[in-house]
């Protein structure tokens, strides 16, 4: 009776864990606000900007580094500290302590509106523990994309369907394998465009600073974009 009773209760465990609706992030600028679903295929780094959302760490921090056609950067702690923050200082070697272990999946790649992992450069290929990216890209075409297989990939290849989302959608195919994607924009992506078309300065800081406000979305909400979502996920 007993060994009926725990199986039971594995199986309602089982059965709650898998009705878990994905992790939903809200992220407010100025220039609008966008929403990303978290990847299940990641946990370090779910769990860890989860866990700093919750403590309010992104909340004031500055998208610090922003590349037109490729990225906009943020989550660096020292942007929001002014003792360290002087208008035109060069940002970016903030952190919270620790590295997530890189969590590299062949399904997951560089395309446009990808949130991944900043880090330093080092062999484990480790992923800062706060600073993240959002890819902005650009198309490729064919051409171009066999000349960075030669000249930055070393030769590594591209599937054929990722190949072909460079070419529509866009992306910054170079990084893949090298930094940990672990999430994506699901609406909002202007905000990202708008960033990233912002002026700067030498270092790639906005001349203006563009702060943000990082909340995690109910768990209603959550499910309702899962259920929106549910053809692509």
């Amino acid at each position: 009776m007993r060994k009926v009773f725990t199986l039971c209760l594995l199986l309602l465990a089982v059965s709650s864990f898998a009705k878990r609706p994905n992790y939903y992030v809200r992220i407010k600028t100025v220039y609008g606000e966008c929403i990303i679903r978290l990847y299940n295929e990641t946990p370090l780094h779910r769990d860890n900007f989860v866990k700093l959302t919750k403590k309010g760490h992104y909340n004031g921090t500055l998208f610090h580094r922003v590349i037109q056609n490729f990225m906009i950067q943020g989550g660096d702690p020292d942007s929001r500290d002014t003792a360290k923050n002087k208008p035109g200082m060069e940002l970016g070697n903030g952190d919270v302590g620790y590295t997530v272990p890189a969590e590299f999946r062949d399904s997951l790649f560089h395309k446009r509106g990808v949130l991944a992992a900043a880090r330093d450069d080092i062999p484990s290929k480790a992923s800062s523990g706060c600073q993240f990216y959002i890819v902005e890209g650009k198309r490729f075409t064919d051409e171009d994309l066999d000349k960075l297989i030669q000249t930055r990939m070393k030769g590594r290849q591209i599937p054929p369907s990722q190949r072909s989302v460079y070419k529509s959608a866009g992306g910054s195919p170079h990084l893949d394998q090298n930094y940990t994607v672990y999430g994506e924009v699901v609406s909002g992506l202007d905000m990202v465009d708008l960033i990233a078309a912002v002026k700067k300065d030498k270092n790639d800081r906005p001349l203006t600073d563009v702060p943000m406000t990082v909340s995690l979305l109910k768990r209603s909400e959550c499910r309702r974009l899962d259920k929106i979502l549910s053809p692509t996920l």
